[in-house]
């Protein structure tokens, strides 16, 4: 059965995507920690990022960099954090927090909860910083 992801990236549930190309894409998380949240996922479905090959890895981060970047140019942080958990849903992907501080990434406390509406500015802003 394909991850929710998946279904993301074949267009069959919709989602903010900020950033695509051939082989990753980058959507805003619904349940954020904060605003500007991002998921960057591999188009091809792995569970564990340890199982990626090495090229597929290498290009996540090189992607995920790009996407970093376009959130630190665009939404008020710190910096950018990165974490990889992995255990909530069974496809590899990587989360990018705008931080302000350390608790801005902490995923035991209660997420956002955001409107369609502001998660699709939200994109939109991220999207003019690339």
């Amino acid at each position: 059965m394909a991850s929710i992801f998946t279904k993301i990236i074949n267009r069959e549930i919709p989602a903010h995507v900020v950033a695509e190309d051939a082989h990753y894409i980058a959507f805003l998380d619904i349940m954020p920690l904060c605003k500007g949240h991002v998921l960057v996922v591999p188009k091809q479905e792995v569970d564990y990022i340890f199982d990626l090959e090495d090229e597929v890895l290498a290009g996540l981060h090189v992607f995920a960099k790009k996407v970093a970047k376009a959130i630190d140019k665009t939404i008020k942080c710190t910096r950018v954090g990165v974490a990889v958990i992995g255990l909530d849903v069974p496809h590899v992907h990587v989360h990018l927090v705008p931080l302000r501080t350390m608790d801005d990434i902490n995923f035991t406390r209660p997420k956002l909860k955001l409107t369609s509406e502001e998660l699709a500015e939200i994109a939109e802003t991220i999207r003019g910083g690339f």
